[in-house]
């Protein structure tokens, strides 16, 4: 492709998995979160290829990673991530999660330590003890996004994302997203439910000594910053940044700061270690 990305298919448990490659350097692997597609990476992996080889892919279910096949669950995503590694080759990878994307980061570190280099958890949460707590704000914020007319509702979704004042192109962000805003895919109730289904509170312990970034959103109403603080405590060691003028949409309304963070966090890791893993 004229980007210098190829795009790729990895068929797993009943699902032929679409993901993306571009870059060169010590791998970076991106994870997605509820109902958005893996391109929706586009502020990160724009930039970030000039120093790393970065791996996207749609979640099992999502855009064109079709038929859902297996059960979708935290555990299965987690999987799956690990099949993208598996299909290039990648021994261990840097690993990024936003929302469900970063519980899915942590189970993969969990589950497969070894492919892990080191997490950046974006505007993510232990899980459900943490995610999405049923606040006055949180419950008027998903209703708006879901109940009235097409422009209503996308008004609405832009407010769940976006820090109070803020503005965004709701197309602009649709085609990042996979989907008018105004809509949620079918397979946004399974991923609901997994995450639902899921808390790693007590786990976090495991992962002390994985160099972990956290970086929560004052005004996020879905991983607010108590929920990252729960991160910071639970992963010992953990760097924590709370970005004080964003919301949920973090990596896209904030993206020259996530990059700037991403990138320190990555060649830390890496010169601690001695190499770059390619």
């Amino acid at each position: 492709m004229g980007d210098g990305r190829l795009e790729r298919i990895v068929e797993h448990r009943g699902c032929r998995l679409s993901y993306s490659v571009a870059g060169n350097g010590s791998p970076v692997l991106f994870i997605q979160g509820v109902g958005v597609q893996g391109a929706g990476w586009k502020p990160q992996t724009a930039e970030l290829v000039a120093a790393h080889t970065c791996l996207w892919f749609d979640n099992r279910g999502m855009s064109r990673s079709q038929p859902v096949g297996a059960e979708i669950t935290v555990s299965q995503m987690a999987e799956d991530a690990r099949a993208v590694l598996d299909a290039e080759s990648i021994p261990a990878a840097h690993v990024v999660g936003h929302s469900l994307g970063g519980l899915v980061a942590l189970r993969l570190a969990l589950d497969a330590p070894e492919r892990v280099r080191s997490l950046s958890l974006l505007c993510t949460f232990t899980g459900s003890r943490t995610a999405a707590p049923l606040t006055l704000r949180m419950m008027w914020l998903g209703l708006r996004a879901r109940v009235g007319t097409r422009s209503m509702r996308r008004r609405g979704f832009l407010r769940l994302v976006l820090a109070p004042g803020a503005t965004a192109n709701a197309d602009a962000l649709a085609e990042l997203f996979g989907h008018d805003l105004a809509d949620q895919p079918p397979v946004v109730a399974a991923q609901l439910r997994a995450l639902r289904a899921c808390d790693l509170s007590d786990q976090l312990a495991q992962l002390a000594s994985l160099p972990t970034l956290v970086v929560n959103a004052a005004h996020d109403p879905i991983a607010p910053p108590r929920a990252g603080r729960a991160l910071r405590d639970g992963l010992k060691g953990a760097r924590y940044v709370e970005i004080p003028d964003a919301s949920h949409g973090l990596p896209i309304t904030h993206a020259a700061r996530v990059n700037g963070l991403l990138r320190e966090h990555f060649t830390a890791v890496d010169a601690a270690s001695g190499d770059r893993l390619r």
